[in-house]
């Protein structure tokens, strides 16, 4: 290997810049000593919130864990996803609605399937042997007042301390916000379906 003699300017400008970086991220990383259960919200306009939560599913199962998916308002979708995960050992899923608002247009059956799946979700939320519990579109049972908060919070807070939730949905109320540990905003900027391309397999679907 080179010693810095032998480095363009360059070259050792960049050396110096990545050793300073790794010193930090190493201290980072040697002070964080915690482990807990996590609640992360995937929220904003942007394409993937679900897709990042099923990625996780795919994760906890690497790890020989367990999961559980409840997957509310667009229930009845055929997604990929749904199709390979939902058939792995240690996989939990549950269709908890029948598809979008517009699309079912009866708001007391709605409701109904949201609050039935919610039960099974609060079912999940108290079992110490699901590592990951996935609450997929929970935001819109609360924006569209289907369920509460004070329903809501509490089993998340209240579940086995090493369980990890992940929420999705779009407008993440302010309390689920406070609530999480980790959140990340998915910003849309182009969007395929506005040109006029309809969801592709493997990508949308």
């Amino acid at each position: 290997m080179s010693g810095t003699d032998d480095l363009t300017e360059e070259e050792r400008r960049h050396k110096e810049r990545t050793l300073k970086h790794k010193a930090v991220v190493d201290a980072k990383i040697a002070a964080a000593k915690e482990d807990k259960g996590l609640v992360l919200v995937l929220t904003g306009n942007g394409k993937g919130k679900s897709s990042s939560a099923f990625g996780m599913v795919a994760r906890t199962l690497g790890y020989g864990r367990t999961a559980a998916v409840f997957q509310f308002i667009k229930g009845k979708e055929d997604v990929g996803e749904r199709a390979f995960l939902s058939r792995q050992p240690g996989v939990t899923w549950e269709n908890c609605g029948e598809g979008f608002t517009w699309e079912t247009q009866d708001l007391r059956r709605d409701i109904a399937m949201a609050r039935a799946g919610w039960e099974k979700a609060m079912q999940a939320l108290a079992d110490p042997t699901v590592s990951l519990v996935v609450l997929d579109e929970l935001t819109y049972l609360i924006n569209y007042r289907y369920l509460s908060l004070e329903e809501v919070l509490p089993p998340i807070r209240n579940r086995p301390e090493m369980q990890h939730v992940v929420i999705t949905g779009r407008a993440a109320h302010a309390d689920l916000v406070e609530l999480a540990d980790t959140v990340s905003a998915i910003r849309d900027e182009k969007h395929a379906f506005r040109a006029g391309v309809r969801a592709q397999v493997g990508i949308d679907l």
